[in-house]
């Protein structure tokens, strides 16, 4: 058996996470791999929305900046980057890492491996008319009931391109919507030359690529652990797997860097975003949490072992988004005495006036936060000495006109409503497209993933 361990770090949590983390991650102690985890749901359509504008955008552009800041140190230490940054324009991503490359002086030192084959955009209606119907797996609705206002359709791939990748000697890796903890037991089926069917211990580089996907989550940050003596915050060490060819592996960071690894934080990460834990389904193995097993080591380090998986399913999920109407969203602060009660006649003036203008409405959503926005009806009744509280108003239509509508009424409450307004800045309600979720499977044989690797061009 290899007795040798490696180390995985984990450099972003989501797109838009702590821009030093993975600059930190590289250069305050030795790793052998940087995952940046930057896809999200939601993100796959804002990412599209910006390729329709701008056929050269559509994917994380704060990776490509980050590459230009670490290339030399990854080059000068060895680690491999794997990122799942190309978005919707993998191409494009790949293009701009190269091109950096070359700008630093590093021709053939920086080997790019760009995936390609989860976007099925532009394959949806020979799809459908194949008889894959994309049935909503939340509604059961088939696709063709939203299928003129789709904008991404993307199917989660697993971690065989990536190992080909690594295997071509690619130092950085670029996919679009790889399942995020593909990212982390890529390299481990890699490393350990683990076969595609050794489920058991591709369910436990699953469990190790959940711990490591949303960044400092797994050393300290979001935690109800403790949470007031989480030592040195501001300089939080993002977590780190160190993997062993067994399947077992460490939680761990830095040394020196703020945050914590105990048990009970590595914990809340495992229960993050979980349904059925004894079947958490990737596109290479069905990993069951419920064996999961966690020893405290002390000094941030928990032992993670005993992961069990089952054979992979024969079906990949997709990722689709859709135009689903627009929305807006206003506040503005009432003042004691009577705070509360005030907010409320202007809600129902608010309302009344909208009804009087024909305004049509999917849902209208009224929060008086300070009173009742995160704990609703527990909160009781208004509290006569409430210093204040804000009244924030948001409106949903397939109707443009009815919520622009709503965006010039809020204003005018200022004078024409109750009295000790404040609070009120930055202009109109701007009105918001609303882009909704729609899970599906596809047979995983009508994905195809390819793989393009291509070094720095002199």
């Amino acid at each position: 058996m290899n007795s040798r361990t490696i180390r995985i770090a984990s450099g972003q949590g989501f797109w838009g996470d702590l821009l030093s983390a993975p600059v930190d991650q590289v250069r305050n102690g030795p790793i052998d791999y940087l995952m940046l985890d930057y896809l999200a749901e939601v993100t796959m359509s804002i990412l599209q929305k910006q390729r329709s504008r701008d056929p050269s955008q559509g994917y994380a552009r704060d990776f490509v900046s980050l590459m230009a800041e670490i290339m030399p140190d990854i080059v000068e230490k060895k680690i491999r980057v794997v990122a799942n940054a190309g978005g919707v324009n993998i191409d494009a991503c790949r293009a701009a890492v190269l091109e950096h490359a070359r700008g630093l002086g590093l021709q053939n030192r920086i080997r790019v491996g760009a995936v390609f084959g989860d976007d099925i955009l532009e394959r949806l209606p020979d799809l459908i008319e194949r008889g894959h119907m994309l049935n909503s797996m939340d509604t059961g609705r088939p696709l063709t009931d939203i299928l003129d206002r789709v904008l991404s359709a993307n199917a989660y791939i697993g971690a065989a391109p990536i190992v080909e990748a690594l295997q071509r000697d690619a130092n950085v890796i670029i996919t679009g919507r790889s399942t995020d903890t593909a990212l982390t037991y890529a390299p481990m089926m890699y490393e350990f030359g683990w076969s595609a069917d050794d489920w058991d211990r591709i369910a436990a580089g699953v469990v190790a690529g959940h711990i490591n996907e949303c960044g400092a989550q797994a050393s300290g940050g979001n935690s109800l652990s403790d949470w007031e003596r989480i030592p040195d915050m501001a300089g939080i060490g993002f977590p780190i797997i160190e993997a062993s060819a067994d399947g077992t592996f460490v939680v761990t960071k830095h040394k020196g860097t703020g945050g914590r690894v105990n048990r009970a934080i590595v914990t809340e990460q495992i229960m993050y975003e979980l349904g059925n834990p004894a079947d958490y389904i990737t596109p290479d193995v069905v990993a069951d949490f419920s064996t999961i097993h966690l020893d405290d080591k002390g000094d941030d380090r928990v032992q993670v072992h005993g992961v069990k998986g089952s054979p992979k399913t024969d079906k990949l999920k997709v990722s689709i988004s859709y135009q689903a109407g627009y929305k807006a969203v206003g506040t503005l602060v009432y003042a004691w005495p009577d705070a509360v009660k005030k907010a409320q006649m202007a809600d129902r003036i608010l309302r009344e006036r909208l009804d009087r203008m024909g305004a049509k409405f999917d849902a209208i959503r009224t929060e008086f936060v300070g009173w009742n926005a995160t704990h609703g009806p527990l909160a009781g009744p208004p509290r006569a000495d409430a210093p204040e509280v804000e009244l924030r108003f948001a409106v949903r239509s397939q109707d443009r006109k009815s919520v622009e509508m709503f965006t010039r009424e809020l204003a005018p409450l200022v004078l024409t409503g109750p009295p000790s307004v404040t609070g009120f800045a930055g202009g109109r309600p701007k009105v918001q497209e609303i882009v909704a979720y729609w899970p599906a499977l596809i047979d995983r044989n009508e994905i195809e993933p390819h793989l393009r690797v291509e070094v720095t061009p002199a």
